[in-house]
């Protein structure tokens, strides 16, 4: 039994959001029992589409992509504030293609190991904040950047057009920001070994390369989401235990928060109110209810409650900074960092807050005068 428990403690500290999402999905259920409108809550399209590119992404990665990338890009550091600038450049850009989350969970551990010892020095500490809010920041920038993107993108069934022409000028503004930021960090002389161990598996990568064209051409709505489906799942038979690297757990999770919304959406009084906030000031909402439950269930929640997809997605987007809980993928960084002996958790807490804060203020304002 002790064992049990301690394997339910776990997993719950693990799967944090998803526990949160079950619990409201079972208690509004409650409220509103299962009937025949619950086949309208989930968006299969957006499942379909997150499972073939966390497919692919998994592929990618054990094609040696990033480590190659790694190896190349350390050629350039001379210092502290080089790094720094390079690993916020990668984390922003590498963020819009392969998702935030996966961004951090490459190249934070890189960090870590390079300031090796010294998790504590405030140049590290400073790198991997920066980082963290390149990959948060950067991932705005298209459709499958991250989840909320993804799940807006085809909840209002934009076009690419109005979705980057949404987001550009927050994301220009957002990397002139971290590109300040990083003169921020200690001009301090590294001495980084460059290795070119990694050899690129070329057949593998080639697969993904077309694997990935086709979920490119899902997300504009020139292949079916059923062919995608297919042709990813075919694909991924070239090296079967790529499965097992799919965040399943993520795929429920907006199963559950599909459910919760939906039925949210039918108990009068909650949709009154929140109807009432949204029409107010969709971003302001947006922001303050992704600083509380972070920015993916926010995203589907709100989105109920409002036609205005572009204000929701500058509220979510730039809602991810601010609280460590804001954006799931900060956490991610934290995880990291703290299980550094030489980690000083309370310092990294500290730089992370002000920078996110400084950062929510300034990217709130711009919005709003846009």
């Amino acid at each position: 039994m002790r064992i049990l428990i301690e394997k339910a403690v776990g997993f719950i500290r693990s799967q944090t959001v998803l526990t949160v999402a079950f619990i409201a999905a079972v208690l509004s259920m409650a409220a509103v029992p299962p009937d025949s409108g619950y086949e309208e809550y989930i968006d299969f399209n957006v499942l379909i589409l997150l499972f073939c590119l966390m497919g692919v992404v998994a592929g990618f990665r054990s094609a040696g992509v990033f480590e190659k990338l790694t190896e190349t890009l350390l050629r350039y550091v001379k210092n502290s504030r080089a790094l720094c600038f390079i690993l916020m450049c990668v984390c922003f850009f590498t963020s819009m293609l392969v998702t935030n989350d996966v961004a951090l969970i490459t190249f934070v551990p890189l960090t870590l190991m390079l300031y090796s010892g010294q998790a504590g020095n405030i140049s590290c500490i400073m790198t991997i904040v920066i980082q963290t809010a390149a990959a948060n920041l950067g991932s705005m920038m298209t459709p499958i950047g991250n989840p909320q993107n993804l799940y807006l993108y085809s909840q209002y069934n934009l076009n690419l057009g109005d979705f980057i022409s949404t987001l550009l000028p927050i994301g220009v503004l957002s990397f002139i920001l971290l590109i300040l930021s990083c003169l921020l960090v200690k001009n301090e002389p590294m001495v980084i070994s460059h290795s070119n161990k990694t050899k690129l598996d070329s057949i593998k990568l080639a697969v993904m390369v077309v694997l990935f064209i086709v979920c490119i051409l899902t997300v504009l709505r020139i292949i079916p989401y059923i062919v995608c489906l297919v042709i990813v799942c075919a694909g991924l038979l070239t090296e079967p235990k790529l499965y097992g690297k799919i965040d399943y757990f993520l795929l429920f999770t907006f199963v559950c928060f599909f459910i919760f919304v939906g039925n949210i959406g039918r108990i009068d009084i909650i949709s009154t109110a929140l109807f009432s906030m949204m029409s107010r000031c969709e971003l302001i909402v947006s922001v303050l209810v992704s600083q509380v439950i972070s920015n993916v269930p926010a995203a589907v929640m709100l989105s109920a409650f409002t036609d205005n997809a572009s204000e929701l997605l500058r509220g979510v987007n730039i809602g991810g900074l601010g609280t460590p809980v804001a954006s799931l993928a900060s956490l991610i960084s934290w995880q990291f960092y703290s299980k550094e002996s030489s980690s000083k958790r309370g310092k990294y807490m500290s730089v992370f807050l002000i920078v996110n804060i400084v950062g929510l203020i300034l990217l709130c304002v711009f919005a709003l005068a846009i």
